[in-house]
């Protein structure tokens, strides 16, 4: 049996720009994300989470995670990380997009509640070590 903080991690790790069946390796069939972000609080079921990462496929060559803090306890994992993206018109240039916190609960050794917040990416982040990796 896999810990929790691994399939986080895993989960975190993967191709999710470019390999559509992460969504069902990864998700609970029954997975909700409780997300407060710019647009308000919005809660996604599986078939949102999976649209959500359709459109980075459509939109984005390459989606890079950088995490600072991966924590467990028991079956609840805590992540920081921020996403950049490669888009596809120029797939030479990284641009910051969003920072975020996330705690997820594990349910059969998948995603199946997430608290998310997250705030948009200012150029002066990249000045600001905050992200160098903290605890992981």
């Amino acid at each position: 049996m896999k810990q929790a903080k691994d399939i986080v991690r895993e989960f975190y790790d993967s191709d999710i720009a470019n390999d559509a069946s992460i969504i069902e390796k990864y998700f609970h069939p029954n997975a909700v994300l409780t997300w407060n972000g710019i647009e308000g609080l919005t809660n996604l079921g599986f078939d949102k989470i999976s649209d959500f990462f359709a459109d980075i496929r459509k939109n984005y060559k390459e989606l890079k995670i950088e995490v600072s803090h991966l924590l467990q306890d028991n079956d609840t994992v805590t992540i920081r990380y921020k996403y950049y993206v490669h888009p596809i018109e120029n797939p030479d240039e990284e641009i910051g997009i969003a920072h975020f916190i996330c705690i997820w609960e594990i349910k059969d050794e998948k995603l199946y509640r997430g608290y998310q917040v997250s705030q948009p990416f200012k150029d002066q982040d990249e000045k600001d070590n905050s992200y160098e990796k903290v605890k992981a």
